[in-house]
């Protein structure tokens, strides 16, 4: 099935989503289209200092690995590899030199990226270090349910309903999103989850989307389209991107935690505090600086904004490193330990 969906009826929203993001002439694999940046803004493309924050989060997972002779940094949908670029800009020389920088991306390399990065389909198995996953979830194609049934899309986005719900389906329903209406089951994305996690051998894995807890699933649904900065209705047709937030707490894997990117950013030292007006006399060009910074730092963590988007934070094989005993900590990272985390 290609992105047009040409001579395809009505289909399951995972399969439609499939074809119009990832399929021939898909959205994110459209080499003449202009990429994630060209539809939306994520906090990567917001500013520099999301990137300087991810390189202080690397340097607290290598201190905890005892830094190892390889570090490695797995991007996982890694768009066109910004991210990548801006956390080995950032890390101090000594640092940048031990990594080992993956990009996960289902489009081809992007032309003058820098030759460290490697590009790869799938994360690698057997990796040492932090992966992680900037607005990747959200777009693992997923179905959608009402009232005990399917729901199907044709091409056009017009919804008819479908047939009644698979065991597996029904069954993280009745667990994750229990009740009658409109439901989005999101197995996939723990199933997706799962398999990248499971690729560390030790270190931290770390995904960052729109997010959801049981305790508030939007009643309606969160499945919407984007394109040219806009949100648009969710037409499979690989014109726009299509996307739904994700239901973290299914997610989570043992010593799992929660924590807003307001609050990750926070103890990562970004701070959206204006500076102090007496540097406006003595470094007028300073202050000019450090007022846009704290600009930058203010959207990426904006209440309402970037800054209530959910951060997953999965520990493996870092002794003492969760928040499942009720801390709320990361108490095996020593340069994260003043980090609160909300436990799951």
């Amino acid at each position: 099935m290609n992105a047009q969906g040409d001579g395809i009826g009505p289909v399951r929203w995972s399969t439609a989503m499939e074809a119009a993001l990832y399929g021939q002439g898909g959205f994110y694999v459209d080499p003449r289209g202009p990429g994630p940046a060209g539809h939306f803004r994520t906090s990567v493309h917001v500013s520099p200092l999301y990137a300087g924050a991810v390189a202080r989060l690397l340097l607290a997972v290598d201190e905890d690995l005892g830094r190892p002779e390889g570090l490695d940094l797995v991007d996982v949908g890694a768009g066109r590899g910004e991210l990548l670029t801006g956390v080995l800009d950032a890390l101090p020389a000594a640092t940048a030199a031990r990594v080992r920088p993956y990009a996960v991306e289902r489009v081809g390399r992007p032309e003058g990226l820098d030759p460290r990065v490697r590009w790869v389909a799938a994360p690698p198995e057997g990796t040492t270090g932090l992966l992680f996953a900037n607005e990747w979830l959200d777009n693992v194609p997923l179905d959608v349910a009402e009232d005990g049934r399917y729901v199907l899309v044709a091409p056009d986005g017009t919804e008819t309903p479908g047939g009644p719900l698979e065991g597996r389906d029904r069954a993280w329903l009745d667990r994750w999103w229990p009740g009658p209406g409109r439901a989005e089951i999101g197995r996939p994305r723990d199933e997706a989850w799962a398999a990248a996690v499971a690729t560390l051998d030790r270190g931290l894995a770390v995904a960052v989307d729109y997010a959801h807890t049981r305790e508030a699933r939007p009643p309606y649904g969160t499945l919407t389209g984007f394109r040219g900065g806009r949100e648009v209705p969710p037409v499979p047709d690989g014109s726009c991107d299509i996307t739904a937030h994700v239901a973290f707490d299914a997610c989570a894997g043992p010593d799992a935690a929660l924590l807003t990117q307001r609050e990750a950013l926070a103890a990562l030292g970004v701070s959206g505090a204006r500076p102090p007006l007496a540097l406006a006399s003595s470094d007028p060009a300073g202050y000019v600086r450090a007022l846009a910074s704290a600009g930058e730092a203010a959207e990426l963590t904006a209440r309402g904004g970037l800054g209530d988007f959910g951060w997953l934070v999965q520990p493996v094989g870092l002794d003492g490193a969760g928040g499942a005993d009720g801390s709320g900590r990361l108490d095996g990272l020593g340069r994260l330990d003043g980090l609160g985390l909300r436990p799951r």
